[in-house]
């Protein structure tokens, strides 16, 4: 059993879209939100199929990589913001690269941290009080 937290467990029930282009990382995201009691959306490691599943299926909020095998995620991200579907981005890459649009969504560095996950996706805003 994984160790859960205050926010882990509001991945149950949801349907989460890991948009990823590395297939082990893919494959353990998929794995800790099933356990966690979500259903995996993809994953995909492209932007038009993720925006293609966007339009298709019920997405409840997605775990998006920044640079997928070369092509940035940030049509991606303006769909999600458009829906009003919650997503953070979760990358190794500076957090430079993301357009001031996307200034306030949460940054998750790669190894990816569920519970900072869920609480960026699910969880009130953080404050630095």
């Amino acid at each position: 059993m994984i160790p859960t937290s205050r926010y882990s467990p509001l991945f149950a029930g949801k349907r989460i879209l890991v948009v990823e282009d590395e297939f082990l990382l893919a494959n353990e995201a998929r794995t800790m939100l099933v356990k966690l009691g979500a259903t995996v959306v993809g994953p995909t490691p492209r932007v038009d199929r993720a925006l293609t599943i966007i339009e298709t299926e019920q997405v409840d909020a997605a775990i998006l990589d920044i640079c997928l095998d070369g092509a940035l995620v940030f049509p991606v991200a303006e769909r999600l913001a458009d829906l009003a579907i919650p997503f953070v981005f979760a990358s190794a890459f500076d957090p430079s690269i993301i357009p001031e649009r996307f200034s306030g969504y949460v940054l998750c560095e790669k190894p990816v941290e569920l519970e900072k996950i869920a609480h960026g996706l699910f969880g009130p805003p953080m404050t630095n009080a």
